[in-house]
């Protein structure tokens, strides 16, 4: 019987994919258990649409990243911060302080985890960053730490 999965089933077939399987086995597991369903055209048009929907929200996304980063492109991200004697911080400048600063200045939503510092931030002075937007989108930025 072909069918059409709908959840990961080890050792038989990975989501959205269509295979031959023993008729029992389509029968008294996989249907019941709601990990697949009858190949039918019915149930193809629908896979197909939600590939093409998949595929369209991931074309999106992508677009919305490049934008973003033709934004940060050679940008100056500028973050106060406060110092004890010989210039150097109260703990440090982390990548939330910087992420929240991009949102700030450049309104542009990125999560603390997508921000990699060239080095620990714990003196005034400009340091460089790497922002990931998307899988293969990325951007670099400069980190302007001032007392503040």
């Amino acid at each position: 019987m072909k069918v059409i999965f709908l959840q990961d089933v080890k050792g038989s077939g990975k989501k959205g994919e269509v295979k031959n399987v023993a008729d029992g086995y389509a029968r008294n597991m996989l249907l019941p258990k709601g990990l697949a369903v009858e190949a039918t055209s019915a149930n193809m048009n629908r896979l197909e649409g939600q590939k093409a929907s998949a595929q369209h929200k991931a074309d999106v996304e992508k677009q919305t990243a490049q934008e973003a980063a033709a934004k940060l492109k050679g940008g100056k991200v500028i973050i106060k911060a406060k110092a004890g004697s010989n210039d150097r911080l109260f703990g440090s400048v982390t990548a939330a302080q910087v992420a929240d600063a991009i949102n700030e200045q450049f309104g542009i939503k990125t999560d603390k985890k997508k921000i990699s510092l060239s080095t620990d931030i714990k003196s005034f002075g400009t340091y460089s960053a790497e922002v990931k937007l998307y899988q293969g989108v990325s951007e670099k930025i400069d980190v302007e730490v001032i007392e503040g």
